[in-house]
């Protein structure tokens, strides 16, 4: 069986799981299956099938489990958010078919040598600072919850951070190709544009407060520099360049502090300042509480879940039990109603996309081939865990997204790029001579 036969198989039973995870959530709501659902599973099965057409006219040598496994997350997050917010719904259904329709664009633009973008490598490090300044842009960015990560264009929201990404891995993977070499020999003037580039990418985060994303293009920026050189010893010196300046952080900016104190200590005994409202409370009433009330979440679906629709997010008077639900804490959700097995079987989906993702990168022919998919599959592992490991109390809480799966319309579009990236990689690499 070929590559895009998988493949087809793969999105056919996507189109199932899509189908009857809506129903499920229709019946619990409203006690019937509405022909909206319906309507949505259709539509969703109609545009993974375009997509493996585009797939098979432009990387037909591609990896044939990507886009199966993308079609996978996607139902999972339509079904969640619609069954979080129908409305949310809607509008996550609207930005996967946008950033379906990037993929394609990308595919047909690039099907002739993706790397052409190497040349303007330069270019990309640029704009990924640009992009990251938009937000602090008077009169476009909004801070929301803290952090200034927004623009607004109309009626639509905007987070240019999830674009600098991948911006960012395309600088480096064509500036760490030109020079590998001499990096690995430490020559220090060449790293000069290099930390240059990311140097004002971190200090942009810092100002804008998006740590999360901080955290995540330093992690890129450590281990495409490891496979550029393999020298350890760089990326032992970035580790501890981070736990410095994360101690410095942790002492100069309240928002990183109180990030890692409600990471650490979660529940009080005792009441402590509360600056949401500026009494006295316990922790998990003030700034924990979101965490606590995702714990709580996650302990009550038990091994097999409550069942899509039936988990418990409102309180009686319908207030939200855990604020942010669809974004930060999604996988919260997963896991109250599809259990210890659901919330597994979806990791283990991220895990095999990452698997195919570093055997693309292993099996590419040329340095800024095998950087790109390293750099992208790194990137798409990294935010998956932090997220995930946000919500598990395994590392502090950031609020960057779970690829593919929580609402957020940039970040769909940015991860229907990553896919773009690595199919056309896997494609190159798997031609015949």
């Amino acid at each position: 069986m070929t590559a895009r036969s998988r493949e087809l198989g793969g999105v056919l039973v996507a189109g199932v799981i899509a189908g009857t995870a809506l129903a499920s959530v229709t019946i619990a709501r409203e006690s019937e299956i509405s022909a909206s659902a319906v309507s949505y599973g259709a539509v969703f099965l109609a545009l993974y099938l375009a997509a493996h057409v585009v797939v098979r006219r432009t990387a037909p040598y591609a990896d044939g489990a990507l886009l199966p496994l993308t079609a996978v997350l996607t139902a999972f997050g339509l079904a969640l958010n619609y069954r979080l917010d129908p409305d949310d719904g809607g509008r996550q259904a609207l930005w996967v078919l946008i950033g379906l329709g990037v993929f394609a664009a990308a595919l047909v633009a690039l099907r002739h040598d993706y790397r052409v973008l190497e040349s303007y490598r330069y270019l990309f490090g640029v704009a990924a600072v640009f992009l990251l300044l938009l937000p602090s842009a008077p009169g476009l960015g909004e801070r929301v919850n803290g952090v200034r990560l927004w623009i607004d264009i109309g009626p639509l929201r905007f987070q240019p951070g999830e674009l600098a990404k991948i911006c960012l891995i395309l600088f480096l993977a064509g500036y760490l190709r030109e020079k590998r070499e001499v990096l690995a020999q430490g020559r220090l003037k060449e790293f000069g544009p290099l930390l240059a580039i990311w140097g004002a990418a971190m200090l942009v985060i810092v100002q804008t407060n998006d740590l999360g994303s901080a955290l995540l293009n330093f992690g890129i920026f450590l281990a495409m520099l490891y496979v550029a050189t393999g020298k350890a010893l760089f990326v032992g010196a970035g580790l501890a360049l981070f736990v410095g300046g994360a101690a410095l952080l942790y002492n100069a900016i309240d928002r990183v502090h109180e990030r890692v104190t409600i990471w650490l200590e979660p529940w009080t005994d005792e009441r402590v300042f509360c600056a949401l409202n500026g009494k006295l409370e316990l922790r998990q009433n003030c700034a924990s509480y979101q965490l606590v009330k995702s714990l709580y979440s996650i302990g009550n679906g038990g091994f097999g879940g409550t069942g899509l629709g039936e988990g418990t997010f409102t309180s009686t008077d319908g207030t939200e039990l855990i604020p942010a639900l669809g974004t930060d804490f999604i996988y919260s959700a997963i896991a109250q109603e599809l259990g210890l097995i659901g919330a597994a079987a979806l990791l283990l989906c991220y895990m095999v996309f990452v698997a195919r993702g570093m055997r693309i990168a292993l099996r590419a022919q040329d340095g800024f081939s095998k950087l790109l998919a390293a750099g992208l599959t790194f990137g798409f592992a990294l935010q998956t865990f932090v997220i995930v490991g946000g919500v598990l109390r395994l590392v502090p809480l950031t609020g960057i997204t779970l690829p593919f799966v929580s609402y957020g319309g940039t970040s769909i579009v940015a991860n229907f790029l990553l896919l773009a990236g690595l199919l056309l990689v896997s494609n190159r690499a798997n031609s015949p001579p």
